[in-house]
C-alpha cells in the first residue's frame, strides 16, 4: 500500500480516509501501481463498492509515494523521489479543491484497464457536447449535445440534488447552469426525481459513452446502488439509444433502439456480436471500392453540419485517406461526412441518406454494390 503524509503539524495521515458514505484511498490492480481515488461503500457493503473519481488515472504511483495536504492548502501527490504526480493547485486559494475550470469529464478505456477511454463530455457554449475518439480519427467525433441553450455563452454547469422532505425525501436530481450574454443569466433542467433521499448521487459517463446517475444509500447492506436515469435508453425522453456509437459494435444497424442486422457487400445479415467492416489494408487505388447503404445515417451527421461537396469529391478524399473507412452523403442536402470509424449505423426512411462504405474488391468496380435498408 502507498504511504501518505502531511508537512502538517497534525501528523501522518490513514492512507484509507473514509467520511460518511465515501472513502478516499489508494487501489491497485496491479503490483505496484496505485491510484488514488474516492469510492462510495461502506466496510459492511462489500464487495458493492464504486469508485466515483480518480485522482491520477493513467499515471499510477508505486510504493513509498506520498500524499502531501501542505500549510499552504495545496494536496499533492509524488512519487517517493518527490516527483510530483497530481496536486490540487489549491495553494493559498483558501479552497480546498479547485473545480471551477473543470469543463471536461473523459470516460475510462474499460472496466479493466484505468487509462483515458474514447469518449468525453465537454462544457461548450452552447450545450454540454458528447464526443467519440477512435484510433483513426484526426479529432474527435461529434455525436451528441445536452443542456442546450438559444442564446448567450455557458459559464457553469453544476449537477445539484434537492430533497423535499415534505414529500417523502424525494430527490430532485438537476443540471443548474449559468451563461453570459442572455436576458435570464441562470437556469436549471431537471434530470431525474426517485421517491427517496438520493442526495448522494454521482453522474457518471461509462466506458460505453453513455451517462447514468447512480444514486447511493448509506443505510442499504445489500445492494445500496441504483441507476436512477440513463440518457441512451429506450426510456429516455432525450435521445434515442441508436445515437450511441457503442450501441451495437463496430460495424451494425440499429433501429428502434434495438440492433437489427449487419450491413455488408452481400446485402443485410443477421445481427451478431462478430460484424465487422472489412479491413482495407491498402492505400492504393486499385485495392478497394465501394459498397453503397441505402437509407441510413452514420452517428456524426444528425449533430454536425457536414461539408458541401459533391459526392463523387467525397470519394477521392475518403480514398486518399488510409484512414478513412467509409463517408455519408445526403443527396437531399449535398451534405456529407467522412467516417474515421463507423460504429453503429442508424436506419433511417429517407432513401437519400446514403453511406458508402470501404470494401477489398476482387471483381466488383467501385460504386456497383447496392445495399437497400431505408423501407
Amino acid at each position: 500500500m502507498a504511504t501518505s503524509e502531511t508537512n502538517s503539524e497534525s501528523g501522518p495521515i490513514n492512507p484509507n480516509v473514509q467520511h460518511g458514505g465515501g472513502t478516499l484511498c489508494f487501489y491497485n490492480t496491479t503490483p505496484n501501481a496505485y491510484t488514488l481515488a474516492l469510492r462510495i461503500g461502506v466496510q459492511r457493503q462489500e464487495p458493492f463498492y464504486r469508485w466515483v473519481w480518480e485522482a491520477n488515472r493513467g499515471n499510477p504511483v508505486g510504493e513509498n509515494a506520498t500524499l502531501t495536504f501542505g500549510t499552504d492548502g495545496n494536496l499533492v501527490l509524488a512519487q517517493a523521489d518527490g516527483r510530483v504526480v497530481w496536486q490540487t493547485g489549491t495553494a493559498n486559494k483558501g479552497v480546498f479543491l479547485r473545480t471551477e475550470a473543470t469543463t471536461k469529464l473523459v470516460s475510462r478505456s474499460s472496466e479493466e484497464q484505468n487509462s483515458d477511454g474514447s469518449y468525453s463530455l465537454v462544457m461548450e457554449p452552447k450545450s454540454l457536447a458528447f464526443y467519440y475518439t477512435s484510433k483513426n480519427s484526426p479529432k474527435p467525433m461529434f455525436y451528441y449535445q445536452w443542456l442546450t441553450i438559444d442564446q448567450g455563452s455557458l459559464t457553469n454547469v453544476t449537477f445539484n440534488a434537492e430533497i423535499y422532505t415534505d414529500q417523502g425525501d424525494a430527490t430532485e436530481l438537476r443540471f443548474d447552469y449559468s451563461a453570459t450574454n442572455i436576458q435570464f443569466s441562470s437556469g436549471g433542467r431537471i434530470i431525474a426525481r426517485p421517491k427517496y433521499n438520493a442526495t448522494l448521487t454521482y453522474l457518471r459517463l461509462g466506458v460505453d459513452g453513455n451517462v447514468r446517475l447512480y444514486a447511493y444509500n448509506i443505510l442499504v447492506d445489500y445492494r445500496p446502488t441504483e441507476v436512477t436515469y440513463t440518457l441512451f435508453s429506450r426510456d429516455s425522453d432525450d435521445v434515442d439509444e441508436c445515437q450511441l456509437p457503442d450501441r451495437c459494435g463496430n460495424f451494425r444497424l440499429c433501429e428502434n433502439n434495438q440492433c437489427v442486422a449487419c450491413p455488408s457487400l452481400k446485402g443485410l445479415l443477421g445481427w451478431s456480436k462478430e460484424c465487422a467492416a472489412e479491413k482495407v489494408t491498402s492505400c492504393a487505388a486499385n485495392g478497394f471500392g465501394y459498397y453503397k447503404l441505402v437509407g441510413v445515417d452514420h452517428f456524426m451527421s444528425k449533430y454536425t453540419s457536414g461539408s458541401a461537396l459533391k459526392e463523387n469529391g467525397f470519394m477521392k478524399k475518403c480514398s486518399t485517406d488510409c484512414k478513412c473507412l467509409g463517408y455519408f452523403y445526403h443527396q437531399d442536402t449535398s451534405k456529407c461526412w467522412i467516417a474515421y470509424g463507423l460504429k453503429t449505423l442508424s436506419k433511417v426512411a429517407s432513401w437519400t441518406h446514403l453511406g458508402y462504405i470501404k470494401s477489398v474488391m476482387v471483381e466488383r468496380c467501385p460504386g456497383d454494390a447496392t445495399v437497400v435498408i431505408g423501407s
